[in-house]
């Protein structure tokens, strides 16, 4: 079981990802804005932040830079969320230090076996 904090404004998306990952035995925060979840991030010190890119107060590149910066080596995995599909985007994430970019829509279960790999890639099962 991995903590994950899931940072959405999309009320949707947001049950729809919580539900797969508590489903999937994880232990699930969520906050709604990029403000909220930079907090919500250093306060749970979790093993994954999944981010939406266009959120209200902070944006996910900025949210997750501050996270790198702050965190550093301590960092969580980073996956970002977005309807921006370019390669501008994607290259924009992976700058601000992201693990990965995945492109919405998406399958839930496709998103679920990403960060799974993901975790397992860190020895976190």
């Amino acid at each position: 079981m991995a903590r994950i904090v899931i940072v959405e404004d999309e009320a949707d998306i947001a049950m729809l990802v919580t539900t797969k990952f508590r489903n999937a035995g994880h232990d699930v925060h969520l906050a709604r804005d990029g403000d909220a979840g930079l907090k919500l991030v250093l306060e749970v010190r979790p093993d994954v932040a999944l981010l939406d890119v266009m959120m209200p107060k902070m944006d996910a590149y900025a949210v997750c830079k501050a996270i790198r910066d702050t965190l550093a080596q301590e960092a969580p995995i980073v996956v970002l969320l977005s309807a921006r599909s370019q390669a501008i985007d994607r290259q924009r994430g992976f700058d601000a230090g992201c693990d990965d970019y995945i492109t919405k829509p998406f399958r839930p279960a496709e998103l679920l076996s990403r960060v799974d790999e993901l975790l397992t890639a860190r020895g976190i099962s």
